[in-house]
């Protein structure tokens, strides 16, 4: 009879015709035994989990050395042009001298909360960096112990957004449970990425539909610059935004650098045959003219740069969940441009 033709049969695992082997064996048991292969176990499968976001520089940098020399001499010569004009107002009048120091006063407490914010902004983006670096390295050793601690300083991020409320309850509630260390970073991607996924996918066929649009119908690619610009510095303020991160000035352009670095390793920004395969595909060279088959174009490169964002903006990993990919926006871009002819 052969090993097809069986039927099924119970057995014990003390029974002596029971033989266990090794998954790398090649003897054969003998006949009339019954020979069982243990799987291997799942918590020793390694993890798939994404390489870091951007490689971590190291030594001098040499331009933000020069950046700080000259903004030193900036400060110290706006300093005494500001100590000069001072003197000059007190020696014509008192009175012009103590509105001049009310302004100096006023014009320095500004800066004081500017500063602050903008530090407190790079302080949390840092932390978010280094949070998604922590969890990828928790994922892989399986480390109980720092993925609670992840999951507690995810949750005081997440305490911000009202949306997660009952996404908070649920994880907190999981927080005596005996759950091993990459299962614990996988239930709370699970439970509070779910819905702030969801809300960056629609922001980014947003900013896709419009950038479409209105590259389509301006008449100058001046305008077109501009707009995709701004419409890709609104979208990565907002995706910040969405996970916890709230930037300011300097946490934009340290963002935006950022962002772009990791389009460019990750696949580059500019129009790959796979881009132009899909505008092709759904035969749009045939049913629109020129200009709206570039504002398709530009919308699907606006969507390019917002994945690129998530990945930067993002706290944790993708491991329980998928990630978006580009096809599925260029999908629902390219569907609302059928439905408009």
């Amino acid at each position: 009879m052969s090993e097809r033709s069986r039927r099924p049969a119970t057995f014990k695992l003390d029974d002596p015709g029971v033989i266990v082997m090794d998954p790398d064996e090649e003897s054969r048991p003998s006949r009339g035994t019954v020979h069982v292969t243990p799987e291997a176990d799942s918590a020793l499968l390694p993890v798939a989990v994404e390489t870091p976001m951007l490689p971590v520089r190291r030594g001098w940098r040499w331009g933000a050395v020069f950046w700080a020399g000259i903004s030193g001499l900036v400060l110290l010569g706006a300093g005494l042009g500001v100590t000069a004009l001072i003197e000059d107002l007190f020696a014509r009048s008192e009175g012009l001298g103590i509105l001049g120091l009310g302004f100096v006063f006023a014009a320095a407490l500004a800066l004081a909360v500017v500063i602050v914010r903008e530090a407190l902004g790079l302080a949390r983006l840092a932390a978010i960096e280094k949070m998604h670096l922590r969890a990828a390295t928790a994922l892989l050793s399986d480390d109980r112990a720092e993925s609670r601690v992840i999951v507690q300083e995810l949750l005081e991020i997440a305490h911000q957004n009202p949306q997660l409320a009952r996404a908070r309850a649920t994880l907190q509630g999981h927080a005596g449970d005996i759950i091993d260390g990459a299962d614990l970073i996988r239930l709370a991607e699970r439970e509070l990425m779910t819905p702030l996924d969801q809300e960056a996918r629609r922001l980014i066929s947003s900013a896709a539909q419009r950038v479409s649009i209105v590259t389509a119908v301006s008449p100058r690619a001046t305008i077109d610059v501009l707009f995709v610009f701004a419409a890709s510095l609104r979208l990565i303020r907002q995706l910040a935004h969405l996970y916890g991160g709230r930037p300011g000035a300097l946490g934009m352009i340290r963002l935006m650098r950022h962002v772009i670095a990791h389009a460019a390793i990750t696949g580059g920004m500019a129009a790959s045959d796979s881009l132009i395969q899909q505008v092709l595909g759904h035969g749009l060279a045939a049913k629109l003219s020129q200009r709206l088959g570039e504002g398709v174009l530009n919308g699907l490169l606006t969507a390019r740069l917002g994945l690129a964002a998530i990945d930067v903006t993002r706290p944790l990993p993708f491991t329980a969940l998928p990630r978006p990919a580009l096809g599925d926006l260029a999908k629902d871009l390219l569907r609302k441009r059928d439905g408009e002819e």
